[in-house]
C-alpha cells in the first residue's frame, strides 16, 4: 500500500495575501462608513427609523421624507465628501513631502482660504451673494499655495523647505484673518467665526452639487499617480535615477492637493486636522502603499467627519456644535504626540 501523495500547500504568496487583507480592510471601512451614514441619519431632535431613512436615500418617500431628504442626508453626504477630500489631500502632502505632519493646514492651503474667506466675508457688507464665498476661498488656498510653492523654489523645491515656509505662511495667514476680525463689524465677525471653525450646518444639496465633482475628479486624479507617490517615498535620488520627472510631478500633485482641501475648505470651512490624522490611521490599517492608503484615507477622512458633525448635532441639543470643534478636539492632541513622536526617531530634533 503506497504513502498518500501530500497535498501542496494552497497557502496564498505573501503578496496575494497582503492584498486580499488590504481589500478586505476597505471592504469593512466602506461598510462601517455606510452603517454610520444611515445611523446618523436617524439622529436627531426627533428619532427616525432606519427604514425610513432606506426610504428616503431609495427615493420611495414617506412621513419624515422631508427632514430626512432635506436637511439631514445634504448634511451628511456634505460630510463625506468634504473629510474624504481633506484626507485625501493630506494623504498626498505626506506622500509628496515625506513628512508625516505635513496637511492642508500645515502648509498653508487651509490658512489661504480661511484669509480669504474672511475678507469676503469683512468687505462685501452683504453686497455680493454670500453664494461667492466658496469662490473666493478657493482663490485664497490657491494664491497661498502658489506663494508658498514659489517660495519654496531653490534649484527645485525641498520637501524640508516647502513644510517650514508652509508653516510660517499659515501663522501669517492667521494673523492676517484676526486683523480682519478686528476690524469686522459685530455681524460679519459672528459669521466668520462659525465659517473658521468649520461646520456643514445648513448645507444644501446645491453645495453636495457643488463639491461632488471636485472630490471625484481629483481623488481620482490622486488614486491614479499612486505609483509616482509610492517612488517619491524612495527619495529625490532614487525618483530621478527611475526617471521621475520630480519637479514636474511635484507641482503636478501640489495642485491636486490645493483642489481637493481648497474645494472642501470653501465649502464647508476651516475643518483642521481630517488631513492629518487620517492619513495616518489608514496607514497603520492598510500599510504606506498608494494604491490601497488613498481609497482607506478617503473612507476614514469622510468618518472623522460624519462622526464630528454628528456628535455635534446631537450631543448637545437643541445647540449644535461645529464638527470643526471636535476635530480639533482629537487633532491637536494627535499632532503634538506626533512631534514626541519624531523627537525620539534618530535624528530627531
Amino acid at each position: 500500500m503506497t504513502n498518500p501523495v501530500p497535498m501542496p500547500n494552497r497557502k496564498l504568496p505573501a503578496s496575494a495575501a497582503a492584498r486580499k487583507r488590504k481589500t478586505l480592510t476597505l471592504l469593512l471601512l466602506l461598510a462601517l462608513l455606510l452603517i454610520i451614514f444611515v445611523l446618523s441619519a436617524c439622529l436627531g431632535s426627533k428619532w427616525e427609523s432606519p427604514l425610513a431613512v432606506l426610504q428616503t436615500i431609495f427615493f420611495r418617500g414617506g412621513d419624515s421624507a422631508f427632514v430626512i431628504g432635506m436637511l439631514r442626508l445634504p448634511r451628511l453626504t456634505l460630510a463625506l465628501l468634504a473629510g474624504a477630500g481633506l484626507s485625501l489631500a493630506g494623504t498626498v502632502l505626506q506622500g509628496l513631502i515625506r513628512n508625516p505632519l505635513a496637511s492642508p493646514d500645515v502648509l498653508g492651503m487651509t490658512g489661504g482660504a480661511s484669509a480669504a474667506a474672511v475678507a469676503f466675508i469683512t468687505f462685501s457688507g452683504g453686497a455680493i451673494s454670500i453664494r461667492w464665498l466658496p469662490v473666493a476661498a478657493m482663490a485664497g488656498a490657491l494664491l497661498v499655495s502658489g506663494l508658498v510653492y514659489a517660495l519654496s523654489w531653490k534649484n527645485g523645491v525641498a520637501p524640508a523647505r516647502l513644510v517650514l515656509i508652509g508653516v510660517g505662511v499659515s501663522a501669517g495667514m492667521g494673523s492676517v484673518t484676526m486683523l480682519l476680525l478686528a476690524f469686522s463689524p459685530v455681524t460679519s465677525a459672528s459669521k466668520a467665526y462659525i465659517w473658521l471653525i468649520g461646520s456643514v450646518y445648513g448645507a444644501s444639496w446645491q453645495q453636495v452639487l457643488t463639491l461632488l465633482p471636485w472630490t471625484l475628479i481629483f481623488g481620482a486624479i490622486a488614486w491614479a499617480n499612486a505609483r509616482n507617490l509610492n517612488v517619491h517615498q524612495l527619495g529625490e535620488q532614487v525618483a530621478t535615477g527611475v526617471g521621475v520627472a520630480l519637479q514636474r510631478q511635484r507641482l503636478g500633485l501640489m495642485l491636486v492637493t490645493v483642489a481637493l482641501a481648497g474645494s472642501a475648505v470653501a465649502v464647508v470651512g476651516a475643518v483642521g486636522f481630517i488631513g492629518l490624522i487620517g492619513p495616518h490611521i489608514a496607514r497603520r490599517l492598510v500599510g504606506a502603499s498608494h494604491g490601497a492608503l488613498l481609497p482607506a484615507s478617503a473612507l476614514i477622512g469622510a468618518l472623522l467627519l460624519l462622526l464630528a458633525d454628528t456628535a455635534g448635532r446631537t450631543l448637545f441639543q437643541p445647540l449644535d456644535i461645529p464638527a470643526g470643534v471636535f476635530t480639533a478636539a482629537i487633532g491637536a492632541p494627535f499632532f503634538i504626540m506626533l512631534l514626541l513622536r519624531q523627537r525620539r526617531q534618530p535624528g530627531g530634533s
